[in-house]
């Protein structure tokens, strides 16, 4: 009992349990008190306070709470077993994810997986005390789960095994789950499901998981998630704009590189945690960003952009950029498949044109071009879809390249939905020009502003400038023509590697 009174203690098992899987990552004690310092600390001495942690994996975020009421509520409950049996009874609930870690949860929380034992440090009548999972099964229409996206050919299973269909998310009406108003919801809920697609493809569920949690109007909302919504796709646009424009947003905590967060978990794009006040509405959210060592905290707003912009740094050079009022490069890049041909097709054993393809280059015939004809007999300036920084994390340096090799194509050389064309010209000076723009730091920065995931796409580039490919650009001259002051040059220069005009480092 005594242990349940003290903030840490070696060893902590919660601090060595090996991840369920990247989808499904296991809270360490220090992040889930870092959350949890988010809420009012008045909540603690509150004998009314309700928190439910509607997807339990090990009932960290449980256990931590129940040692801040614990210290919280003696004035209250100056006997130390009613304050326990009061806090465990009226004040926590969790809903789990699988029947294993709604074990994990209740030997965490209860010290005994079954709290109607004699181990258990508050007694209940049944098995699940306040923790409860039921085993769920998807609702099957087209092949996919009407509630979740779930594929049926990868989670139709016998009933005795995981289906990884959640309760919380498999209902139209959470508020009947327990029956009851909670004041806190906080955790860290899963994060995608395979959707049948090719290559493994998954799509995100952890945003159903904060809609349904908005549906029980708590007070406070706080959640731990991937951050690949702040530039949506993948099901997540409406859900980016729900975000972004949400008034009651009022804290955002932010980690480019998920493993400042998750020590040894590589998730995609980085993750955040935020607070979410039901009370409380403001135009300007705190953004905290953590990037190793280095800490940097704004207060702004977080709509100004279709895309969030995480790096409060730059939101000054955006701006001057954007004075000018310059058509942006999202006009003139091209759309995926350029030239309507898929990654898989391969060079033929004549043609009048050049494909150039993720193997090399070989004879393709006009005929079997199905779009971009004006780009056909141009030159162009193209480079890999998919960026060069791993999902936009940065390099040991706090650098990121942003964009992979780029490649002129002479006129009559095309290439696959491998790549994206940057621009088409008359002449090889023009897309020479334009390679070196690219080649130059500040168009690579406001490009990493939008650039979060893996791919790129032609909105990625909705913040840099069309630039006069008359002109051969440097790093200098593109600082001087937006007026960039020191700090903001050395902004641009500390997180944008150097490349040369032919793309390589």
């Amino acid at each position: 009992m005594a242990n349940l009174l003290r903030r840490e203690y070696n060893p902590d098992v919660l601090t060595c349990l090996a991840n369920l899987s990247n989808d499904e990552v296991f809270t360490p004690p220090e992040l889930a008190n870092q959350v949890l310092d988010l809420l009012p600390k008045e909540l603690w001495s509150d004998p009314s306070v309700k928190i439910l942690d509607p997807f339990c994996k090990s009932g960290v975020f449980l256990r931590e709470a129940a040692k801040r009421f614990i210290e919280g509520l003696e004035p209250i409950f100056p006997d130390l077993q009613g304050r326990v049996d009061h806090i465990m009874h009226e004040q926590l609930f969790g809903i789990a994810i699988t029947e294993l870690t709604s074990l994990l949860s209740r030997r965490s929380l209860y010290c005994s997986k079954f709290p109607n034992g004699r181990f258990s440090v508050s007694e209940f009548d049944g098995e699940e005390g306040n923790i409860r999972y039921r085993n769920i099964q998807h609702t099957w229409s087209g092949g996919k789960c009407v509630y979740c996206g779930a594929s049926q050919s990868q989670y139709d299973r016998d009933k005795d095994l995981e289906t990884h269909a959640y309760e919380f998310i498999h209902t139209h009406h959470p508020e009947e789950i327990f029956d009851m108003k909670f004041d806190v919801i906080v955790g860290n809920p899963p994060y995608q499901l395979s959707d049948g697609g090719n290559k493994a493809s998954a799509s995100p569920i952890y945003h159903l998981f904060v809609q349904q949690a908005k549906k029980l109007n708590p007070r406070y909302l706080t959640m731990i998630v991937p951050a690949r919504w702040y530039a949506g796709g993948k099901g997540l646009d409406s859900f980016r704009k729900e975000m972004l424009s949400d008034k009651h947003l009022t804290r955002l905590v932010d980690f480019p590189d998920s493993k400042d967060c998750f020590p040894g978990v590589d998730v995609a794009g980085g993750v955040c945690y935020f607070l979410r006040e039901r009370e409380h509405a403001t135009d300007l959210c705190s953004v905290t960003t953590i990037q190793g060592t280095d800490t940097t905290e704004s207060r702004r707003q977080l709509n100004e952009y279709p895309t969030f912009i995480r790096d409060s740094r730059a939101i000054s050079i955006v701006h001057k950029v954007a004075a000018l009022r310059e058509r942006t490069m999202d006009l003139q890049v091209s759309s995926r498949k350029p030239f309507g041909l898929a990654t898989n097709v391969l060079p033929e054993k004549t043609g009048e044109l050049t494909l150039r393809y993720v193997g090399g280059e070989g004879p393709f015939p006009r005929s079997r071009v199905t779009s971009g004809f004006e780009l056909v007999d141009k030159w162009k300036v193209v480079a890999s879809y998919v960026s060069f920084d791993h999902a936009g994390r940065a390099n040991k340096e706090g650098k990121r390249k942003v964009l992979s090799r780029m490649s002129i194509l002479p006129p009559g050389t095309i290439c696959t939905e491998t790549y994206l064309v940057y621009g088409a010209y008359e002449t090889e000076s023009e897309a020479v020009n334009l390679q070196r723009y690219l080649s130059c730091k500040l168009p690579r920065f406001l490009i990493a502003q939008l650039s979060s995931g893996q791919h790129l796409t032609k909105g990625t580039f909705a913040l840099c400038p069309i630039p006069d490919v008359r002109i051969a650009w440097t790093d200098e001259s593109l600082f001087d023509r937006y007026q960039l002051s020191a700090d903001e040059r050395k902004v641009v220069d500390d997180t944008i590697i150097d490349i040369l005009v032919d793309g390589e480092k």
